[in-house]
């Protein structure tokens, strides 16, 4: 089994944790400090801090939140159907129609129940 086959991925992987890590490494060891009063109290758009930062949201916001990202992760799925559909023929052609259906009754279903009303 060759392990250069994963060079690639490896460095890809390297690569996307370095562009993530070394610019706050450096802007922890570069960076200025001078912490005052005014720069460590909480700001909300020019005016101080009137409720707490832990309040109460409405679950539907959540509710939302999730759908959209659950729709959103299973239409990115279509990309690479797209792309390979030559290749995979028929049954995955009919493969993919099944997963959409799915996906549609989902979204049938949460919309009679009224999970997608902002009401």
């Amino acid at each position: 089994m060759s392990l250069e086959q994963y060079l690639p991925v490896i460095l890809f992987i390297l690569v996307g944790v370095g562009v993530g890590v070394v610019p706050q490494v450096l802007g922890f060891l570069l960076g200025p400090r001078r912490p005052d009063a005014a720069k460590n109290s909480p700001y909300e758009c020019g005016f101080e801090a009137f409720e707490d930062a832990r309040m109460k949201f409405d679950v539907r916001y959540y509710l939302v939140a999730i759908l959209f990202i659950l729709f959103d992760l299973e239409i990115a799925f279509l990309f690479p159907w797209a792309v390979s559909l030559r290749e995979i023929g028929a049954t995955g052609f009919w493969a993919m129609m099944i997963f959409l259906g799915i996906l549609v009754v989902g979204f049938v279903y949460e919309w009679k129940k009224g999970a997608l009303d902002w009401e």
